[in-house]
């Protein structure tokens, strides 16, 4: 064998699918009805097998032609030239191409075998071709009708069992794409049927787009996995200073940060990305840095933004311009607000006491890299497609080969233990759940947002890719199907998943309601310590934003990001919330008081892995208006004293007292200041109906002094 590196031959080898391709010729044909048909079988380079499949055949001119596919590399009815059948030897070349491709084979005595070398650059590789049976051929294509057919049937009968609406399938297999259909509706009251290009949510199934676009800028060598994040946005923080310092982007997307989930900080926020990810210094860890999986939408969101901030542009751009358009993804988008300028889209539907009814669009822009894409059974067939044939789509190599195996290979190990046993060692990659199924290597992210689930997953050693979009919310439909598919294709005997799936389902529902019957720790007979109003007000965190109390009639009404609900006197000063997203989940909150025996915190279990998060109360922007403030502006006597209150810039009350420092008071409440700096003292004016502000009382930790308003 010739000493030609392996690097050589792969850059001989792109430019073999790459190059400028001639016409084939045929040459002598002895025994002609020997050769003609399709051949089947592979080149065996270092390390790894490529797949080939070559189909000779007679044209009108009675000369041997000839054609190859090589499905790993994207590549189908590439001409071969120069066939020549001389006793048992056929030799025939790849013309046009760097190298000189050649290959030199004989057949087995039974005709039904060619094995020989594959030539190019001075290197030869060993390559074996079986010849198809046309009998075998015509039975495989049965076989594959009745699998599909069986397949189609268990997807109608399941869609009736769990209630969906509406699902998509796309099916991959050896590079072809064999199923992409739809089933069911889009659109209940419309009637309108789901079809192969109807757009649903695809939800964090987006996650593998946002470290594909990672490893791109890998390649391009504007990013390194291992670098700290720090390299990138030196203004990256998180509440634990190592992990900030030490979080490096493979960190970001393998979800090892120490962070529990915190969706409520940016479910249906209206904060933008940038404000996100510079608030993440305040959500609390429950977790070492690296010591365990959690699941963390937050990190890919702060990924995408770096993968923006790299390229100049933003994270949409680059899918967009990068993957989208060169898998001919024309369909998919990042907003439902797109989707709904479509012809072809689908609605969000959720279960509601047994009935499918029908929920409100979730618009998740803001964390886009996380689980904002929708998209289309075929446009995800070709994002299948690039997977299985290691980052090649048709002649271009979009993405290197060593990427996508980054990708697929396990980075943090998850340590649930296995439910069943035909499913082994789940761990996570980069975006990609990886795990044993029944003996092969699986591949796969699901994806769940208002409305709609779905599945993404790969068996790459088998060639195997499939794709289940369905708009229901949180159904297990889409892993059922899948798994359905992929026992079926490997050949295996189906495990009953939907069975398991429907005893875990009643099972919950038998544990919801027997939790609904027990009633919760509630002291009976209690009242509120506050008269409602002195609930009203807006209470803030740093990290997860600001809740409203309002008073609406004899009820307070919470509002926070996508929350907007009655609150229920629970007992004491805890109050309870109906979050209709959750499933009607209950979530309470607790008011506090301070030693002024005023309402200034609310506190609640809105992580439950971490303490309850506390909103700090401020005051009614009001306060600080050069409006509002200029009504106590003026001089006042305490004891034969004059203080002095005067605005200082656009925004800030000052306190002069002689023979002391000028005091800058902060808004409280009502028309209360604290002095700043100083614990305890306030400063509370009081106005009359009639004559104004009349007087400001200082309140100290030894009495309340009042200076009244000089006229």
């Amino acid at each position: 064998m010739s000493s030609m590196s392996k690097s050589t031959f792969c850059r001989l080898l792109v430019a073999l699918l790459v190059g400028s391709l001639l016409l084939a010729s045929g040459a002598s044909g002895r025994n002609r009805e020997d050769v003609t048909g399709v051949w089947e079988g592979a080149i065996s380079l270092p390390g790894t097998e490529l797949t080939i499949t070559v189909e000779f055949a007679w044209d009108d001119d009675e000369v041997l032609t000839g054609k190859v596919d090589i499905p790993m590399q994207g590549a189908e009815d590439l001409p071969l030239a120069n066939i020549e059948r001389v006793g048992d030897k056929l030799t025939f070349d790849l013309p046009g191409v760097p190298g000189e491709p050649k290959f030199d084979g004989t057949l087995s005595d039974d005709g039904q075998t060619l094995s020989g070398d594959f030539t190019q650059g001075g290197a030869a590789f060993p390559f074996t071709l079986r010849k198809k049976d046309v009998a075998e051929m015509e039975k495989e294509a049965r076989q594959l009708k009745k699998t599909l057919s069986e397949l189609e049937a268990f997807i109608d009968t399941t869609m009736v069992t769990w209630q969906v609406p509406g699902l998509a399938i796309a099916i991959v297999n050896g590079g072809e794409v064999i199923m992409s259909r739809g089933f069911g509706l889009r659109n209940i009251d419309d009637s309108l049927p789901v079809t192969e290009n109807t757009l649903f949510a695809i939800g964090s199934s987006t996650k593998a787009f946002t470290t594909m676009a990672m490893g791109m800028l890998v390649y391009d060598g504007l990013l390194d996995w291992d670098e700290p994040v720090r390299t990138y946005l030196p203004t990256f923080r998180l509440y634990d200073d190592f992990a900030s310092e030490r979080m490096t982007p493979r960190d970001l997307v393998t979800h090892r940060s120490g962070l529990p989930r915190h969706d409520f900080m940016w479910y249906g926020s209206s904060r933008t990305r940038q404000e996100l990810f510079d608030r993440l210094r305040y959500l609390e860890p429950n977790e070492g840095f690296r010591a365990k999986f959690q699941y963390q939408n937050l990190m890919f969101m702060t990924a995408g933004y770096l993968v923006g901030q790299l390229a100049g542009s933003t994270w949409e751009d680059v899918v967009r311009t990068r993957i989208f358009e060169p898998l001919h993804m024309n369909n998919s988008n990042f907003s439902v607000d797109e989707s709904q300028r479509s012809t072809d889209f689908s609605l969000p539907y959720r279960r509601d006491d047994e009935q499918v009814a029908l929920m409100p669009f979730r618009n998740i822009t803001t964390m886009g890299p996380a689980g904002s894409i929708n998209s289309c059974a075929a446009d995800m067939a070709n994002w299948v497609r690039l997977h299985i044939e290691g980052g090649k789509v048709g002649q271009v190599q979009l993405v290197s080969e060593a990427a996508i195996t980054e990708m697929h290979t396990p980075q943090m190990v998850i340590s649930t233990p296995e439910e069943f046993t035909e499913r082994l060692h789940t761990s996570y990659g980069l975006g990609w759940f990886v795990e044993c199924y029944r003996g092969h290597e699986r591949i796969h992210h699901g994806g769940n947002i208002d409305g709609f689930s779905a599945l993404v997953s790969l068996l790459p050693r088998d060639k195997l890719g499939i794709v289940v979009l369905t708009n229901l919310n949180g159904t297990p439909l889409p892993e059922i199907v899948s798994l359905y598919a992929t026992d079926l294709l490997l050949g295996l005997e189906p495990v009953d998943f939907n069975g398991r799936a429907r005893v875990r389902f009643e099972a919950a529902r038998k544990a919801r309601g027997k939790q609904d019957k027990t009633k919760e720790a509630r002291c009976k007979d209690t009242k509120p310590a506050h008269k409602l109003e002195e609930y009203v007000g807006e209470y803030e965190h740093p990290a997860y934003g600001v809740i409203k109390i309002d008073r609406v009639g004899k009820k307070l009404r919470i509002k926070y990001n996508f929350l907007d609900s009655e609150l229920e006197h629970w007992h004491y000063e805890v109050f309870q919330a109906t979050v209709e997203e959750m499933g009607d989940e209950k979530v309470k909150f607790q008011f506090l008081t301070n030693t002024r025996g005023d309402v200034d915190r609310i506190s609640t279990l809105l992580e439950v892995s971490i303490d309850e998060i506390v909103f700090e109360r401020r005051a009614s922007a009001a306060m600080s208006s050069p409006e509002f403030l200029a009504k106590f502006v003026g001089e006042y006597e305490m004891a034969g004293q004059v203080i002095r209150f005067e605005i200082k810039g656009d925004s800030t009350l000052v306190a002069v007292v002689p023979g002391q420092p000028i005091y800058d008071l902060e808004p409280y409440r009502g028309t209360e200041y604290n002095l700043k700096g100083l614990s305890g003292f306030s400063v509370e004016f009081v106005i009359d109906d009639k004559e104004g502000v009349i007087e400001a009382n200082f309140k100290q930790p030894n009495g309340v002094f009042t200076a009244v308003k000089i006229k």
